[in-house]
């Protein structure tokens, strides 16, 4: 099975389709990776949908990528007598320690840590930024707050911090659990919420140990303050837009959605745009065009992948939601303009060989005619890097571990496919030859562009680049015409 588009689609997966059956038509409609969503769920709703993908990955003979997302810490206020409160723009309003249930006075917000790095003038959002209350003195377990922005303040509604940065770790006892569990399933990816600063990348790195590819949330201001380094920390970012635009002004979040697009592609890193693409579709079966126009941004934008959240996880209409964004992605990328937009914005190349080899491969899908670009990867650096180029032909990233095959589906333009070891030139060419006609990609005397690192078998060597046209293979030798 081949998408006819380059940009992936990534699902989240809840009640309204989890089962087996569901998953399997999400997957038809065009999804490339699946999110296990750990904000929700137990662990044996996880392990009955990650056996579900597992199943349909061999019955559609395709590798699926699978995403942990974890919950991370989750700050809240406690409870009122009377359920709710109303308040009103001006009024004090305090915040403290004490767990007796609050009024329209006060209530408890049970985070020392808070108090801790609280300053005067600092906002906290309550309600997803529905109130606004600005900070006017504190103490070691207080706030005093006026509010400047009104509405009803209701038990363990949610708390957002702009202005601070937490000490504390965005691992809680919860998410290491949940950590744990998850890589015990073989996820693909790990992604993290309430990433402040490049360490929280650090130790996330140290837990996972290399048994997944790891992702950082942007949805902290402090996170994009240090932006570059926890690209460089991470494997993937994603564009978590809803705490974003509670957090910083709303009219900002297209702006720092560019720029994070910009420098993730320019680390060869996959970037997913992420919230409210297609919400509408929780409760419609059709979009509206605000939102198609929001999904076809993204693409025109280089987006790795864009992603739907409550739409498939607890929508009315699951399929219809991937079906929808993957008739607009693949519309958008039938667009000359597209090509010429996502390759004016193509990074300058580093100096190693790898991406003066990747970068010649692009300038060469824009001279020939190429059927394909067939790169050899292990550990799928060689991939991520050829896709950071958005090449004109199609990307085959060949791969004899099942994991990187997995964790490639992620990645622009990949089309991910799984073969043995190669042990000499010969053998590698033909091999590129015979995948990229048995995966539909060309035809006879069309020519193909095969990337591959030499010795074989290490990952980071990529420094060879060959030029093939496709032929019978009768055999090893004489199969080829390459230069």
């Amino acid at each position: 099975m081949r998408r006819r588009r380059d940009a992936k689609i990534v699902a989240t997966i809840g009640p309204a389709s989890n089962s087996k059956g569901c998953i399997g038509k999400l997957f038809d409609a065009g999804i490339d990776v699946f999110r296990l969503n750990f904000s929700h769920g137990t662990h044996e709703d996880h392990q009955a949908v990650h056996q579900s993908i597992r199943e349909i990955e061999v019955e559609r003979g395709r590798p699926i990528g699978i995403l942990a997302d974890l919950q991370g810490p989750k700050l809240r206020v406690g409870t009122f007598a009377n359920g709710s409160e109303e308040l009103k723009v001006g009024q004090q309003f305090r915040l403290d320690m004490d767990d007796t249930p609050g009024t329209s006075e006060r209530v408890q917000l049970p985070h020392p840590e808070i108090f801790a790095a609280v300053e005067d003038g600092a906002n906290l959002l309550v309600n997803d930024g529905k109130i606004r209350l600005r900070v006017v003195s504190h103490g070691e377990d207080f706030a005093e707050t006026v509010v400047e922005v009104a509405g009803t303040i209701s038990n363990k509604k949610g708390v957002n911090v702009p202005d601070l940065y937490l000490p504390i770790s965005p691992l809680t006892a919860k998410d290491r659990i949940d950590l744990d569990y998850a890589l015990s399933l073989g996820v693909d990816w790990v992604a993290m919420s309430f990433v402040q600063r490049p360490e929280d990348m650090v130790e996330l790195r140290g837990l996972v140990d290399g048994q997944a590819a790891i992702m950082a949330k942007m949805e902290k201001p402090s996170a994009i303050n240090h932006l570059q380094d926890i690209i460089d920390l991470s494997d993937g970012i994603m564009v978590a837009r809803g705490d974003l635009g509670v957090e910083m002004p709303q009219e900002k979040v297209p702006v720092v959605q560019k720029k994070l697009l910009r420098r993730a592609r320019e680390a060869g890193k996959p970037v997913i745009v992420a919230t409210q693409m297609l919400e509408s579709m929780i409760q419609s079966p059709v979009p509206t065009r605000a939102e198609s126009s929001d999904v076809a941004t993204a693409a025109y934008d280089g987006a790795d992948a864009v992603m739907l959240s409550a739409e498939t996880a607890a929508g009315q209409f699951p399929v219809e939601a991937a079906t929808a964004m993957d008739r607009i992605l693949t519309e958008v990328e039938r667009d000359p303009y597209y090509k010429r937009v996502v390759s004016a914005a193509s990074p300058a190349p580093g100096d190693t060989a790898a991406d003066a080899i990747t970068s010649s491969l692009s300038h060469i899908a824009g001279v020939l005619p190429l059927a394909a670009v067939f790169t050899y990867t292990e550990s799928g650096f060689s991939a991520f890097r050829a896709a950071r180029e958005r090449p004109e032909a199609p990307l085959i990233g060949c791969t004899p571990h099942q994991e990187t095959a997995r964790r490639l589906a992620l990645v622009w333009g990949v089309h991910a496919v799984l073969s043995e070891e190669m042990s000499n030139v010969d053998e590698m060419v033909s091999n590129a030859i015979r995948i990229t006609m048995r995966e539909g990609f060309g035809e006879l005397g069309m020519i193909i562009a095969i990337t591959a690192g030499m010795p074989f078998g290490r990952t980071g060597t990529t420094n060879m680049l060959r030029l093939t046209r496709l032929k019978e293979l009768n055999g090893l030798s004489n199969t080829h015409d390459d230069g």
